[in-house]
């Protein structure tokens, strides 16, 4: 897909994920992960960024963004995982008081990595996480993730 602005055309497109501090399984909580879906895609809209797939496993997201030629990967996650994390902890205070003692959500570090030009493949990857049929774990191991 392209991307069209005033003056420019792109296809920039990035695989990112976010880790949740001390690797906490929060999203075994199904109520949280969807607010955290729905906060992260009201987030993005507010960037003008396209999530165009989004998974969750037990303590991450994977997500894979459509963006234009001004954005800014580090600057666009912390806008993202500032936002999800400062709504999601006041929303669900008991997950804030178990799990994390009065700190953010997520880790510093980012993951982020071009799509390619087989952008199917990581749309599969991303789409199936916390599913782990054979497939799952080999394109796992091949991307370096978790």
């Amino acid at each position: 897909m392209l991307v069209k602005g005033s003056s420019s055309v792109t296809r920039l497109e990035v695989h990112v994920s976010f880790k949740t501090k001390y690797c906490n399984k929060v999203f075994d909580y199904g109520n949280f992960k969807e607010r955290c879906r729905e906060i992260l895609y009201e987030a993005a809209e507010k960037q003008d960024l396209v999530i165009k797939e989004m998974g969750f496993d037990r303590e991450h997201v994977h997500m894979t963004w459509l963006m234009k030629v001004y954005h800014d990967v580090a600057y666009l996650s912390k806008c993202l995982k500032g936002t999800s994390g400062r709504k999601l902890l006041k929303e669900f205070p008991t997950i804030k008081r178990r799990y994390f003692w009065g700190s953010g959500l997520w880790t510093g570090v980012i993951y982020a990595d071009t799509i390619g030009k087989d952008p199917e493949t990581m749309y599969n990857y991303v789409r199936n996480q916390g599913k782990q049929p054979d497939d799952q774990t080999k394109l796992g191991r091949f991307f370096g993730a978790n």
